[in-house]
């Protein structure tokens, strides 16, 4: 037996059976992953189309509307409009069931006849979710269904059975043309390589060698012989070109990459002057994460500017622009680099800055409360400035509470803000808007002065219940330290407290009355002085529990 012979008998059932299991394996793989794409988006669409139906309930029970049946229609309408802006082809069809299997809601062109809403009504009864195929308009259908339960349906994302699988089938017949192509051209080849084997192919691969060798793809195999070895070699300088192109591009690739994210380091520093950078970092790692609103213990404070619109009709454009800005650059690194805070908003003049997302930390009240004292401290240095400039100083008041808030983004899909809501932020606008009544720079909540109490000296300065709200809360005023003058008044003011809140009228009028003495511009004692003296000739209903309520802002 010849050697040809003996190479076609031991390489090509090798090679016709390495083309058959790569031709197999690789329609499966594509056909799996081309059903498990198809699949996964269907899948995708009706987890969009829940999110959206659940979004519409949850503004009808936000706003107790479920049970008007108009607003319950125009939820429905919603979620039929919303499955329209999903379909993507002729064939597809989003329907909804009632328990009977009845089409109560539908986008597309399928839609269940009088024969088929039996099996419709079994699988709603079912009240599962799941991917199967359902008989639907005298045809098969693929779907995705999940129930839901507000509106009582059974809601199906559907796709004509030909159309989904209409990319596996021309995979398959491409898939075995490519196989039998790959078969014939493999016979074809070991025949031509049988009848050459002796040193024209050995000169091939000592040039093959060399240039593996020297990693040089530059090189090319001499073409010595018109025959198969020299087509071979042809062939291989062919291959040879194409590498060094492609490797080219690998460069031109790498090189683009790279100014990529230069250019998205770049963007990124940009909006961090507008968004704080932990929740740009968030978004980057957990861009799904964003779009959940989340329950926290926060710290917010509100500071303003008094008197702004004053200060503002005597300056021109440009100047309280600048003006501004300076301003706020001194108060935002106090909050923020020197105190770890999030600047959440700019409302005109006023401030709005919390602690506690998205990164959580033990002391976030402290750190709050030492950003308001370090703020007044800035606010000097700012009013020195203006000093220079020939310009009246400023002053600021500062209202910081903390307690749970609702956490996330806030908005539309064209503009959304990261930022904070609840009770607890009202509350802490309302103490800085005190801060003006009882002539302080700072005022914090009862919450607050629980979590800085152990390192700063606070003062209870009332127990108010703000505008709009009835129970009464302690509110309180704080330093970074005391002089011994105003160590003696706020142990005198407790004192005095002690004795108003115990309706010993009088008393507390007296002790008021000594603290003015020594300091007659203790605005909080002159307060309760009067109280007092009020309380002493008239004196409160039994149902008194020394709460003020505030009626302004």
């Amino acid at each position: 037996m010849s050697i040809r012979v003996k190479i076609i008998f031991v390489i090509l059932p090798l090679i016709m059976v390495a083309v058959v299991l790569a031709g197999m394996s690789s329609y499966f793989v594509a056909a799996s992953a081309v059903t498990r794409v198809a699949m996964d988006f269907l899948a995708f669409k009706a987890s969009e189309l829940e999110k959206y139906a659940n979004g519409q309930w949850n503004l009808l029970v936000d706003n107790g509307l479920v049970g008007r049946s108009d607003m319950e229609s125009a939820a429905k309408a919603a979620v039929e409009s919303f499955a329209r802006s999903v379909l993507r082809s002729d064939t597809e069809t989003i329907i909804a069931v009632d328990p009977a299997g009845r089409a109560a809601m539908r986008a597309g062109p399928a839609a269940p006849l009088p024969g088929e809403e039996a099996a419709l009504s079994i699988l709603a009864g079912a009240g599962d979710r799941g991917f199967g195929t359902i008989r639907m308009g005298s045809g098969d259908r693929v779907a995705f269904y999940f129930p839901f339960r507000p509106f009582n349906w059974l809601i199906l994302v559907t796709e004509d059975r030909g159309a989904f699988y209409g990319a596996v089938e021309s995979i398959a017949r491409t898939s075995i043309a490519i196989l039998a192509l790959s078969m014939l051209v493999s016979v074809f080849l070991v025949l031509l390589m049988a009848r050459f084997i002796t040193r024209p192919l050995e000169v091939l691969s000592k040039a093959m060698q060399k240039i593996i060798d020297e990693n040089d793809l530059e090189q090319r195999v001499p073409v010595e012989y018109k025959d198969e070895i020299g087509q071979l070699s042809h062939t291989f300088n062919l291959m040879l070109e194409e590498l060094g192109k492609a490797y080219k591009q690998i460069k031109l690739f790498a090189y683009g990459q790279a100014v990529a994210q230069t250019k998205e380091r770049k963007i990124k520093l940009i909006f961090e002057k507008y968004v704080p950078k932990d929740v740009i970092d968030l978004v980057y790692g957990n861009p799904e994460d964003m779009l959940v609103g989340d329950t926290r213990i926060l710290a917010v404070l509100f500071s303003d500017i008094r008197s702004f619109t004053t200060i503002s009709e005597k300056m021109t454009p440009n100047d309280l622009v600048d003006t501004l800005n300076k301003y706020f650059s001194y108060m935002v690194e106090v909050i923020m680099q020197d105190h770890g805070g999030m600047v959440d908003k700019y409302i005109g003049d006023a401030i709005m800055a919390y602690w506690g997302t998205p990164k959580k930390r033990d002391d976030d009240a402290l750190q709050s409360v030492l950003a308001g004292l370090d703020m007044l401290t800035a606010l000097d240095r700012f009013n020195e400035w203006q000093k220079e400039r020939g310009m009246a100083p400023w002053a600021i008041g500062i209202g910081i509470n903390y307690g749970g808030l609702t956490v996330g983004n806030i908005g539309s899909a064209r503009k959304m803000n990261y930022t904070v809501i609840g009770d607890m932020v009202n509350l802490a606008s309302r103490l800085e808007g005190a801060t003006k009544r009882y002539h302080q720079p700072i005022i914090i909540s009862e919450s607050v002065q629980r979590g800085v109490k152990d390192s700063l000296r606070c003062r209870h300065i009332d127990t108010v219940a703000v505008k709009g709200k009835t129970t009464g809360v302690r509110i309180y005023t704080t330093r970074k330290t005391l002089t011994s003058e105003e160590t003696r008044t706020w142990d005198l003011h407790d004192q005095a407290l002690e004795l108003y809140y115990s309706r010993k009228f009088k008393d507390a009028e007296a002790a008021f009355r000594d603290i003015l003495k020594d300091s007659p511009d203790d605005y909080p004692a002159e307060i309760f002085k009067e109280r007092a003296l009020a309380f002493a000739k008239n004196p409160p209903p039994a149902s008194w529990d020394g709460v003020e309520v505030l009626t302004e802002k």
